[in-house]
């Protein structure tokens, strides 16, 4: 076979190898499609409204979530997405509009919004009540993790990691997150 050929072939087999790995570590950082402990995207809620208004697809506006008819599953992923975006009170007023306020996911975000803002020990306390809820939620387990080692509790922090392991969640968001913090590395 001529070499250029073979040069040819094997350049181009690395490119696309290359391709292949810079894809997979992006689907590695940002976890999967179907995994739901991944943050969220970001919509007009974050990029277009302000003041606290949460976007309305009905009605293509930004509205304020008192006055609008969401469920609380639409409550919880404007909230979500307000954590994400640093805006803690926002997230906080949000969820707490929620009818069910025992739903593990309430709980979560309200003890990671209170913790980011700076409300570690109310923080902690929703997420136990999330935990008591509801013990198989790896993402709490993961959020908490990372509010023991803030508080330089590595033992608790590890022990978090290993129950969502021992869960499930070994592929997930949650897990990679807080492994991550382990090894000193600033995420959630």
């Amino acid at each position: 076979m001529d070499f250029k050929v073979v040069t040819k072939r094997a350049a181009t087999l690395a490119l696309a190898s290359g391709f292949l790995l810079v894809a997979s570590l992006q689907a590695f950082a940002a976890g999967s499609e179907d995994d739901e402990t991944a943050p969220p995207p970001k919509s007009k809620t974050t990029t277009e409204c302000t003041d606290g208004k949460v976007w309305d697809k009905d009605k293509k506006e930004c509205v304020k979530p008192t006055q609008s008819g969401f469920n609380d599953d639409q409550l919880f992923q404007a909230a979500r997405e307000f954590a994400y975006a640093g805006q803690y009170d926002n997230a906080i007023t949000v969820l707490k509009l929620a009818r069910n306020q025992d739903d593990p996911r309430i709980l979560n975000y309200l003890g990671y919004s209170n913790r980011k803002a700076g409300r570690m020990e109310l923080g902690m306390s929703y997420y136990r009540k999330a935990l008591q809820r509801d013990e198989n939620y790896i993402l709490a387990r993961s959020y908490m993790g990372q509010a023991l080692l803030e508080q330089g509790d590595v033992q608790g922090a590890r022990v978090q990691l290993v129950e969502i392991r021992d869960r499930g969640g070994e592929n997930t968001w949650a897990y990679r997150s807080l492994m991550q913090s382990l090894k000193g590395q600033v995420t959630y």
